[in-house]
């Protein structure tokens, strides 16, 4: 089945609507300065109330390493490194961490996604381009690069997907796992309509 992961999780009313339509993973956006996210105490307090079996993800766009083994490892069972981390900050925290480790890659070309299939990551998570933003903003991802690239890891699709047009999605790129955001949201916050919508379009295109 195609895994399904639900992120920017920043108010008890987002935990109560996950527990209830259980995607595979949970996403909180840690590192300061974007929309989504949330504070230490904040994120504590949610990831209490989260289903023990869904699986609590951090996202860290450029964290000091420091930062995230000291405050965040512990309390999390996978690192989303979303910034402009190199081989050697994700060589480290992979020695270090106990947690799964993901990439993400704000494609361009095949081969943006084929250099992140030689990092030392459990998985990708293959996101659209922006310039200015480094997620979250909502934009299809172009399929026709993933079709293309030679892609040697697992991979979750994020960018721009919908109750509308996941299941084409899913059958054309055939990804581990599929990742929603702005696209279950409304007026900024998550709805619970779109969740539930989206995760039946996902597992009936299973």
């Amino acid at each position: 089945m195609t895994k399904i992961k639900i992120c920017g999780m920043r108010r008890m009313d987002d935990i109560l609507y996950v527990n209830k339509y259980r995607p595979d993973y949970a996403g909180f956006i840690l590192s300061p300065g974007f929309k989504r996210t949330v504070d230490f105490s904040t994120f504590i307090q949610l990831q209490g109330r989260l289903d023990k079996d869904i699986k609590r993800v951090g996202v860290f766009v450029n964290e000091p390493l420091e930062n995230i083994l000291h405050r965040y490892a512990d309390k999390l069972d996978v690192i989303q490194l979303h910034g402009d981390e190199d081989i050697d900050y994700i060589s480290k925290l992979m020695k270090i961490c106990g947690c799964e480790i993901w990439k993400a890659v704000r494609t361009q070309t095949p081969a943006d996604i084929q250099a992140a299939c030689l990092l030392p990551v459990h998985k990708l998570v293959i996101d659209s381009y922006s310039q200015s933003h480094y997620g979250g903003t909502g934009k299809r991802v172009n399929l026709e690069i993933i079709r293309r690239a030679k892609i040697t890891k697992p991979f979750f699709l994020a960018g721009g997907l919908s109750a509308q047009n996941i299941a084409e999605a899913i059958n054309q790129v055939r990804p581990y796992g599929v990742d929603f955001s702005s696209s279950v949201e409304t007026d900024g916050f998550k709805d619970e309509k779109k969740i539930c919508d989206i995760i039946n379009a996902v597992r009936s295109s299973d």
